[in-house]
């Protein structure tokens, strides 16, 4: 269905201000002055977006459990169903009677991303929408569209609630970036202090804001063989610094007790969002 374009109040202008101010800053920090871990951060930023897309579809895989999946792990503790819709991610086209409400978000992004702001990663509102109360103000917008076409009705309030997810979504993003940097630089810090090899930051790092690291993920991160991998691996749990969850290809790693407790604090400090309108949609 298409609507006509409502007229953009000064609020809304104001709001569009804002995202393209957070979004020249990200762009600056992921394209200009890229890092170690933007690439990490990126495949995050994926599976947190198809993570919270097959939620609203009714299907629960975690983030991590999602890029694990991605990554091709085969012993990741997911139903047949939710494995299968992971992995089939936009593959198919539902009838039109059922929505396609996944396919219409990802056009979405695909036209904002296409403007050569940001790659889609990091312009999707999926994981915005599916936080449980931003899910349900999504089903209710599109309940006042009805479930005839009208074309000329009033969508200002679509608008501006999509205003509000692609803020919000920027500042969480944005919060993201500023997270992973302190995270980076104090577990570089730490490393240097412990006389640890740089490249295990990059699996410190994942423990430290996902929550857990695989070893082909970190294999692959730093471009390791299989056994200087799991040499390293296995020297961080030794030391205390990781533990070990589940046997042979099931396995990952979470904190240890003495992963540095201050990591840990900075990497889980709540996030607050800004409401970008002085009123909430009521």
């Amino acid at each position: 269905m298409l609507f006509p374009l409502p007229e953009l109040t000064d609020a809304d202008r104001e709001v569009l201000a804002g995202i393209d101010e957070m979004r020249r800053e990200l762009r600056y920090q992921v394209q200009d002055r890229p890092t170690k871990w933007t690439s990490g951060l990126r495949k995050f930023l994926t599976a947190d977006a198809v993570a919270a897309s097959n939620s609203i579809e009714g299907f629960r895989v975690s983030t991590a459990d999602v890029q694990d999946l991605m990554d091709g792990e085969q012993d990741v503790d997911v139903s047949t169903e939710n494995r299968q819709e992971t992995l089939a991610y936009l593959v198919s086209i539902h009838p039109w009677a059922d929505g396609n409400g996944r396919m219409s978000r990802s056009l979405q992004t695909l036209m904002i991303a296409r403007e050569g702001v940001l790659a889609p990663e990091f312009s999707s509102i999926e994981a915005w929408l599916g936080r449980p109360g931003n899910t349900w103000e999504y089903y209710r917008e599109l309940e006042r569209r009805g479930p005839v076409s009208h074309p000329d009705q009033d969508v200002s309030r679509w608008i501006r609630f999509n205003l509000t997810a692609y803020h919000q979504q920027a500042q969480t993003v944005r919060g993201r970036m500023s997270r992973s940097a302190a995270v980076w630089t104090s577990l570089m810090s730490f490393a240097d202090s412990a006389g640890l090899d740089e490249r295990v930051v990059s699996a410190l790092h994942d423990v430290a804001l996902v929550g857990r690291i695989r070893r082909n993920r970190y294999e692959q991160a730093e471009g390791l063989t299989r056994q200087q991998s799991q040499r390293d691996l296995r020297d961080l749990t030794a030391a205390g610094l990781l533990e070990t969850v589940g046997r042979t290809r099931a396995r990952y790693y979470t904190a240890g007790p003495r992963f540095p407790e201050g990591v840990l604090e900075v990497a889980r400090t709540p996030m607050t969002l800004s409401q970008p309108y002085a009123d909430a949609l009521g």
